[in-house]
């Protein structure tokens, strides 16, 4: 079976004189879909917080996810580039930015944003964590439409294998990010939304959090073994990605939340 040839995507479109990046549409459309989404979750039994605090809470998101987003990327992926060229750091129209340090910046926000208002911090970011999954799905989806991010080099027969127009060796490969659309986007989002139906998960803080964070780094770990390595990194020990040992803390961590809301009484 022959591959499929990928055309050369733009990466954006003008609006007059201003060039919009797919990649930044993406983060705008899953914060305003996940900010509807959290909406309506925080009312739902037990009540989490209140619209409006959401809407307040937008900001704070947005922060989280660009400053955590790219001092992750410039830390776990490329330290010594930047240290080098400090300049280069906040250049984020130029690409470069990591989940991993994106969820730790939200993370920060959510507990600096309920210790201003008196929220519980877990029970506000179990809402939170059922939006996040969309954000994943359309940032996957932006990457495909960059040619970013390839597929490792696919067996001969693999039927979705895709040749990148920016790939020098042009190697049949795995949709790497489709495949981690699909998994870390409509499978997870599927988890957590089937999850939050339950009334008696809603009531037990950390629950849906621990979810998310170990259900997204199982979907991580899965697909990186279709990703080719970030070239300036390759692989790591074991064979393992920068991308799958980072997600390894957060499997521990989503059962440690787990454990820790099933003990807890129900509230």
């Amino acid at each position: 079976m022959n591959p499929i040839i990928l055309p050369v995507f733009p990466k954006g479109f003008y609006i007059g004189p201003v060039f919009i990046h797919y990649y930044a549409l993406a983060y705008i459309t899953g914060l305003l879909i996940g900010w509807r989404l959290v909406r309506y979750m925080v009312s739902r039994p037990p009540v989490a917080a209140t619209g409006e605090q959401v809407d307040d809470f937008l900001t704070w998101a947005v922060l989280g996810v660009i400053l955590g987003g790219r001092t992750g990327y410039v830390l776990f992926y490329q330290p010594v580039y930047f240290f080098t060229h400090p300049l280069a750091i906040p250049r984020v129209w130029d690409g470069g930015m990591s989940f991993h340090g994106g969820f730790l910046g939200v993370t920060v926000a959510i507990l600096a944003f309920c210790w201003k208002h008196r929220l519980n911090p877990l029970r506000f970011a179990d809402r939170i964590s059922v939006a996040v999954p969309i954000g994943l799905f359309l940032g996957r989806c932006a990457n495909f439409i960059n040619g970013e991010l390839w597929g490792r080099p696919a067996p001969a027969g693999f039927p979705l294998a895709m040749v990148y127009p920016g790939d020098p060796y042009q190697l049949p490969r795995y949709p790497s990010e489709l495949i981690e659309a699909s998994l870390e986007g409509i499978v997870l989002l599927c988890v957590m939304l089937l999850c939050a139906r339950s009334t008696a998960i809603r009531s037990r803080p950390g629950m849906l959090s621990g979810i998310f964070v170990l259900g997204y780094g199982v979907a991580r770990i899965t697909g990186e073994c279709f990703r080719e390595p970030d070239p300036f990194l390759g692989f790591l020990p074991f064979g393992t990605t920068m991308g799958q040992l980072l997600s390894i803390p957060m499997v521990i961590a989503g059962f440690a939340l787990i454990l820790y809301a099933r003990r807890r009484r129900v509230s």
